[in-house]
C-alpha cells in the first residue's frame, strides 16, 4: 500500500511539474499588450483555448469600446486556470494598400560605419591605427576632429591631411556616444598617411513594399533592417531614395544557397524618400499617391492564425501576383519583432518559378482573411521553402517615427 501511495504521489508531482511548466511557457510566450479596433472586443481567436475576461460595468463600456482608452483583461486557459492580467489598447481601424511591387534602394548613411580593420607597413613594421585607439568593426565614425563626415572619399582626405597628427574620432557603438583618439601612420607602400580602417557610406538593394497608408502617404517595405553585408548591423540612414525597379529574372533558390531576385533600376525613376532604417524595416514617402488604392484592414497580432494563407509578390516586371503559403507557426511573443511567424510556400507555381523564398521578397505582403497580417521576412537557408514573416501590427505603428525623421531632415 504505501508502495501505491509513494508512486501516486511521484505521479502527481510529475504532473504538476508539468503543468507548471506549461502554464510558464503559455505565460512567456503571450505578449502583456493587445490592441483592438474601436468598437472591437478583446479575444484571442487564434489561440481557442485562451479566453479573455473583462468585467464589464455600465461606466467600463465606453472605455471598453472607445479609441484611445486603455483597460486590463485577464487571459485563463480554458477559461479556468488564470494566465496572466495583459493591457489592451483601443485604437482606431488602420486601413492600408497591400502592395506587394518591387522598389529599387539608394541610401547614404549618418556618419561612415567601420566594416574592416586592416594592419599597413611603416617604418616601425606592422600596425594598425585603428585598432590601437580602440575602433571595433561596426562602430560609426560621425566626426573627426569636430567635423561630420559623409564619405570615404572624405574621411580618407582627413586622416592624409593629418600628417600623423593625433585625431579626434567621434564615433557610436550599438547606439552609444564614445570618443577615441587615432594617430594615423604613414605608409610605406605609398607615403600616405592611413588610419588602417575600411569604412562604408552607403547601400542599395531591390526589396519589396509592403503596404501604402493614404492618410500619411507613407509607406513601409523589407519587413527587416538594411544592414551591412559586413557586420551585419543596421546602416543608420541620413538620407535615401526608393527608385523604380523592374524585374528581369530570377536565381532559384537551393538547399544551402538562397535565390535572388534580378532587376533593373530606371534611370531619373525616383518614386519618393526614405526616412526610417528601423529593426521592423525601411520607411518613407511617394511622390504620388497610389491611386485608387484597394484598403484592407491591418490585422492585429491576436487574429493571425496558423492556417492557409496568400503573399503579393512580383516575379516579373512591376505588378505583383498573389500565390499561396501556410503559415505553420505563429508566435505572439515580443521576444523577435520579425520573426512572428514561420511560413511555408505551398503554391506550384511560384515554388517552379523560385524555388520558395528568395532575396528580394522580403516585405511581400502576407494575407489571411481580407486582412494584411503581416510581411515575409527571412528565408530558411536549408529549406528556401520556409522561411519567417513579421506581424503587420509591428510595421504599421512604426510609421508615427517617419513625421519625425521627416521634420529633423527639413
Amino acid at each position: 500500500m504505501r508502495k501505491v501511495i509513494h508512486a501516486a504521489t511521484g505521479i502527481l508531482a510529475c504532473c504538476a511539474a508539468l503543468l507548471l511548466g506549461f502554464l510558464f511557457y503559455m505565460n512567456s510566450n503571450l505578449p502583456d499588450k493587445y490592441m483592438v479596433s474601436e468598437g472591437g472586443i478583446f479575444s484571442i481567436p487564434a489561440k481557442a483555448e485562451i479566453t479573455a475576461t473583462v468585467e464589464q460595468t455600465k461606466s467600463s463600456r465606453q472605455v471598453l469600446t472607445q479609441s484611445g482608452n486603455i483597460y486590463q483583461a485577464q487571459l485563463k486557459l480554458f477559461g479556468v486556470v488564470p494566465l496572466k492580467q495583459v493591457t489592451v489598447e483601443v485604437v482606431e481601424k488602420q486601413m492600408v494598400a497591400a502592395c506587394g511591387n518591387p522598389f529599387g534602394i539608394k541610401m547614404f548613411t549618418e556618419g561612415v560605419m567601420v566594416v574592416g580593420l586592416s594592419d599597413m607597413d611603416t617604418e616601425s613594421g606592422s600596425v594598425n591605427p585603428a585598432r590601437n585607439a580602440g575602433i571595433k568593426i561596426g562602430d560609426v565614425v560621425m566626426r573627426i576632429d569636430g567635423k561630420e563626415v559623409y564619405s570615404n572619399e572624405q574621411v580618407g582626405e582627413i586622416v592624409e591631411a593629418s600628417g600623423g597628427k593625433p585625431l579626434k574620432i567621434s564615433l557610436k557603438r550599438k547606439n552609444e556616444p564614445m570618443t577615441v583618439t587615432l594617430t594615423p601612420c604613414k605608409s610605406t607602400v605609398d607615403g600616405g598617411y592611413k588610419a588602417g580602417m575600411w569604412v562604408r557610406d552607403s547601400s542599395a538593394g531591390i526589396g519589396t513594399m509592403t503596404f501604402y497608408d493614404p492618410v500619411s502617404g507613407v509607406f513601409g517595405g523589407l519587413g527587416h533592417a538594411v544592414c551591412d553585408v559586413d557586420t551585419g548591423e543596421i546602416l543608420p540612414l541620413m538620407s535615401g531614395e526608393a527608385v523604380q525597379v523592374t524585374i528581369t529574372g530570377c536565381i532559384k533558390g537551393e538547399c544551402g544557397a538562397p535565390g535572388e531576385l534580378q532587376g533593373n533600376f530606371y534611370q531619373n525613376g525616383k518614386m519618393g524618400n526614405l526616412y526610417l532604417n528601423t529593426e521592423t524595416g525601411i520607411y518613407g514617402t511617394l511622390n504620388n499617391k497610389i491611386t485608387p488604392p484597394v484598403l484592407m484592414p491591418i490585422a492585429f497580432r491576436q487574429e493571425v492564425k496558423a492556417a492557409p494563407a496568400t503573399i503579393l509578390t512580383t516575379l516579373n516586371g512591376s505588378t505583383p501576383q498573389e500565390y499561396d503559403i501556410l503559415i505553420e507557426k505563429v508566435n505572439f511573443g515580443d521576444n523577435n519583432p520579425t520573426k512572428n511567424m514561420v511560413i511555408r510556400i505551398t503554391d506550384p507555381e511560384l515554388l517552379a518559378k523560385t524555388g520558395g523564398i528568395v532575396q528580394g521578397m522580403s516585405g511581400s505582403p502576407i494575407l489571411q482573411d481580407g486582412k494584411l497580417i503581416g510581411a515575409v521576412t527571412h528565408v530558411f537557408v536549408n529549406d528556401p521553402t520556409r522561411g519567417f514573416g513579421i506581424f503587420a501590427e509591428n510595421m504599421y505603428y512604426s510609421i508615427d517615427n517617419v513625421e519625425n525623421a521627416m521634420s529633423a531632415a527639413s
